[in-house]
């Protein structure tokens, strides 16, 4: 179980999260929305340890953060917002240095590695740098990196952003798969169909605040004549008109 209580971070005058707080269950798909500057990223790197909050604590399994991160790092499968890291390396090398950074054990850790290179179609690609692949391409040589270890917690920044159809599908079932198996997946998104698609639980940010934590299916209860989009939009932004979005998916929020 992942827990924050009143975590807030600020940088300068501009507060990024203003005290969150959310209890984040195992064997769930966990999903953060809100448009860009919400406070999606600022959380999830939070949580992986990129950045520090401000005030606030955040405990995994019981073990506060701040005082064990190297220990919760271990249990942490992370895919960043953008897959433009290590663009010198080869996917070969850079799924290398993934192993050793989590300690694999070598024949263990290939059989997994050639299971996720053949999923994603990326078997003819090990030997070419990141730097000359698409964007596609180097998300899926991250995915690949952070899901070697399959470690119990998944934290996935925008994972779906540039993959194509059939990877993204893969990659969404082994998500359900992974949260069946009472392990936790936590995803941000943007697509309103894919939050309802895949998560159990729901936090929709707007400037640094909740302002909604539960299922999707209780979201809708609120409004039962109204679409997703429409609630959410109302909630998190401008409201919807006759004038206004035909869908939230192909807009750039973050």
């Amino acid at each position: 179980m992942i827990e924050l209580v009143r975590v807030s971070k600020s940088y300068g005058t501009k507060q990024a999260l203003n005290e969150l707080s959310l209890t984040i269950r195992q064997g769930e798909i966990f999903g953060f929305l809100g448009h860009n500057g919400a406070g999606k990223s600022t959380t999830i790197k939070s949580l992986v340890s990129i950045i520090q909050p401000s005030n606030g604590t955040i405990t995994v399994d019981g073990l506060d953060l701040s005082e064990n991160r190297q220990a919760i790092k271990k249990k942490i499968a992370y895919v960043p917002d953008t897959p433009d890291i290590f663009l010198q390396l080869t996917a070969g090398e850079y799924w290398d240095l993934i192993g050793a950074a989590y300690d694999l054990d070598s024949v263990r850790s290939q059989t997994r590695l050639n299971e996720l290179v053949s999923l994603f179609d990326m078997q003819s690609h090990q030997e070419e740098t990141l730097a000359s692949f698409s964007h596609g391409m180097r998300q899926k040589t991250i995915i690949i990196g952070a899901l070697l270890p399959d470690p119990d917690i998944w934290i996935l920044d925008e994972p779906l952003q540039g993959l194509d159809p059939q990877a993204a599908f893969d990659l969404k079932e082994m998500m359900k798969r992974h949260a069946a198996k009472g392990k936790t997946v936590i995803f941000s998104t943007h697509a309103l169909d894919t939050a309802q698609q895949l998560c159990d639980q729901l936090a929709i940010l707007k400037k640094g605040e909740l302002i909604y934590n539960g299922s999707v299916d209780e979201l809708l209860a609120q409004s039962p004549n109204e679409s997703l989009e429409t609630i959410y939009l109302k909630m998190a932004g401008r409201q919807a008109d006759t004038q206004g979005l035909d869908t939230i998916e192909g807009d750039s929020y973050e």
